[in-house]
């Protein structure tokens, strides 16, 4: 059975220790999408440190029609914030690498190099305000590969990376942040398609899974092995070759 406020509270010493080690004094700083995952990191970051030292940082590529909620957000828990529009960066770039294409860039280049512009937002605003940048993802998305390398799956600590999507969603109800955010129909904000529909399976099916190695459908668990074994070099370490001196 999982007990929301016990795994809540183990986190957020889990979050106080890290940076006790790694970074005593620093702030953390993280993106705010207005969706649970951000939401739910930036309320344990803040409950661990304190308010003050937490950091949220709206990143709209262009206009981003519910950036609302990252601002409601922001305003429910009191942190800092700084909104980074990353659109002209992110044309002045696909144009200049489409010119040395000579063509049309991928759907997967135009899909990914706004998580990765919006990654180097982040370090930047980090590295200005002692920063430690928040990683957001949670263990679904990781176990799926459902992230950008380099990207949204870049950070220097990761207090969801253990929690599954349900999981997050009971964490951030025991906290008490707004339930519509909390339960809010995750998207990647690009395609136009929710999580669920690009990945072909739901959230729900996907978290069973993980935890009991339940899957009725063998086709659903089938996609879910093929995309976990192809999506593990993700969390791994870059390899590299060592020399024998």
């Amino acid at each position: 059975m999982f007990d929301a406020k016990t795994v809540k509270d183990a986190c957020v010493r889990w979050i106080r220790d890290w940076f006790e080690e790694n970074g005593k004094g620093c702030n953390a700083v993280l993106g705010i999408s207005g969706g649970k995952d951000s939401s739910v990191c930036a309320a344990l970051c803040a409950e661990a440190l304190g308010a003050d030292r937490v950091i949220g940082v709206t990143m709209p590529n262009g206009v981003q029609p519910d950036i609302a909620d990252s601002f409601r957000l922001i305003d429910h828990l009191g942190i800092r914030r700084y909104n980074v529009n990353v659109g002209p960066a992110f044309d002045a770039l696909m144009a200049e690498v489409q010119a040395q294409l000579g063509r049309e860039a991928s759907a997967q280049t135009r899909i990914n190099m706004a998580p990765r512009l919006r990654m180097t937002a982040l370090y930047a605003i980090s590295q200005s305000n002692n920063g430690r940048v928040v990683n957001t993802c949670n263990l679904s998305e990781d176990w799926v590969g459902y992230s950008t390398r380099y990207g949204d799956a870049a950070g220097d600590f990761s207090p969801l990376g253990g929690l599954t999507v349900q999981e997050v969603v009971a964490v951030g109800k025991v906290m008490g942040l707004p339930v519509d955010l909390v339960e809010k129909t995750p998207s990647d904000g690009l395609t136009g398609l929710t999580d669920e529909d690009n990945l072909g399976f739901t959230y729900a099916v996907l978290d069973r899974y993980i935890r009991t190695g339940i899957c009725e459908d063998p086709a659903t668990k089938a996609l879910i092995d093929r995309k976990h074994v192809m999506n593990l070099f993700k969390l791994k370490p870059i390899p590299h070759f060592t020399p024998e001196l």
